[in-house]
């Protein structure tokens, strides 16, 4: 991960101190098949299977950059594919902080869960995984200083908005740009968009 996270660093994308410390620890060749090891290093979107991908590690950069992580914060990472973006974060938020992530394709979820614990996250209680829809959020673990999702939605889910603590950030895929998203008030939202980014799309859940 070393050359992909330098040329990230010279171009820009990675800037902070604790997330490219994250980079070049979590490395993303522990999250996608075996088959796929040799191209771990490159900056393009890779398939994981069940129809989704691990998105490309400049997305993923710009959404860190964007999110600002920090040491002990309290983070709900929605779509979490197999568990890269909730490594990177439970690796900055350390022991005094929480990641929940959240993934609806319980094969994914079950293979996140094992890929985040090679690091002890998962064993240690920084990382939680619960096999479900992150349409709603996850209300037992709320409110959130961050919340990052990684799929495509229509419209900011408004359970999100609501479980974001005042001063938060949110980042997230709308139609075919990032946003993001700081919560100044209850019903005050700042909202700054970045196009050209292409997600998969956020797969809601089934009601009973």
């Amino acid at each position: 991960m070393g050359r992909l996270a330098n040329d990230l660093i010279k171009n820009g994308y990675l800037r902070s101190d604790a997330i490219i410390d994250a980079f070049f620890n979590i490395h993303r060749i522990e999250f996608i098949p075996e088959d796929l090891a040799a191209q771990a290093e490159a900056n393009i979107p890779l398939p994981i299977g069940y129809g989704q991908t691990i998105s490309q590690p400049l997305t993923v950069a710009f959404m860190l950059e964007l999110l600002d992580p920090k040491q002990g914060h309290n983070i709900l990472d929605a779509g979490s594919g197999s568990g890269w973006t909730t490594g990177l974060l439970a690796y900055i938020v350390g022991e005094q902080g929480r990641v929940t992530s959240l993934e609806i394709i319980k094969e994914l979820c079950e293979i996140g869960k094992k890929n985040v614990n090679k690091f002890g996250f998962v064993k240690k209680g920084i990382a939680e995984f619960y096999c479900e829809s992150a349409e709603k959020g996850f209300k037992k673990n709320a409110p959130y200083d961050r919340i990052l999702v990684s799929a495509s939605a229509d419209e900011i889910p408004l359970a999100l908005k609501k479980q974001l603590v005042i001063g938060g950030k949110m980042v997230i895929p709308i139609m075919n740009g990032i946003w993001y998203i700081e919560k100044r008030g209850e019903d005050d939202f700042h909202i700054e968009k970045f196009p050209g980014f292409v997600f998969v799309p956020f797969v809601k859940g089934i009601d009973n």
